[in-house]
């Protein structure tokens, strides 16, 4: 992947900004040429206390959340980190929503796209019995998390999972240079028709065109 790209991941105390959750942690991985480059972790305290189910999930206690960094200025740190950097996210609608409430929150912009690894898990491997994150890590024997629900641990699966979807954009689908633009395209396609963009795409980045013919 030779774009620069950011993907994000975030741990929350509920589902959605508008029914009061906030963001508890956050984990951001940037790739580049091929491998991830960088990466930003951290704690926020949002004045939320965990719920217990949540806690049982990820393992992030109320005393962790509440030791932890003010959200404003965690997320200020994030944005800085990201920049322009387009993002990524595997279920986008659900992190970008909290990216957006808690940037807005901080006082910082979120302009940034976002593609979502669910939706093109969805139309590259179709065959998959589920597009879950760890289940679609081990159907293609990706590496797995070391902390499972996680923020930093899954936003490195996620970019694993996205290097995989490079590499067999160019070995299976015969693209030299699959980029962002062209995963926005996919996951906005049809699952049906994915075959034929992902064709004529090829064609597009492997035939020279033809000069023009003198009248």
């Amino acid at each position: 992947m030779t774009d620069r790209i950011a993907i994000i991941d975030f741990e929350t105390t509920g589902m959605s900004p508008a029914h009061g959750a906030r963001a508890a942690e956050v984990g951001i991985v940037v790739i580049e040429g091929g491998r991830m480059v960088d990466r930003f972790q951290s704690l926020m305290n949002a004045g939320q206390r965990m719920p217990w189910n949540i806690t049982q999930l990820t393992g992030i206690s109320d005393a962790m959340v509440q030791a932890a960094p003010p959200a404003d200025a965690v997320m200020r740190e994030a944005a800085a980190f990201v920049g322009n950097t387009p993002m990524v996210a595997h279920n986008a609608s659900f992190d970008r929503k909290f990216w957006v409430d808690e940037l807005q929150r901080a006082g910082c912009d979120a302009s940034q796209p976002f593609a979502c690894t669910v939706l093109l898990s969805r139309r590259l491997y179709p065959q998959a019995p589920s597009h879950s994150l760890g289940r679609i890590v081990r159907f293609l024997d990706l590496p797995p998390a070391d902390k499972a629900h996680r923020a930093l641990a899954d936003a490195e699966m996620t970019a694993h999972l996205l290097l995989r979807m490079h590499s067999d954009l160019q070995t299976r689908w015969h693209i030299p240079q699959p980029d962002y633009a062209l995963l926005h395209m996919i996951q906005s396609s049809q699952r049906q028709h994915v075959p034929a963009l992902l064709q004529r795409t090829s064609t597009e980045q492997t035939q020279p065109e033809l000069p023009g013919i003198a009248h």
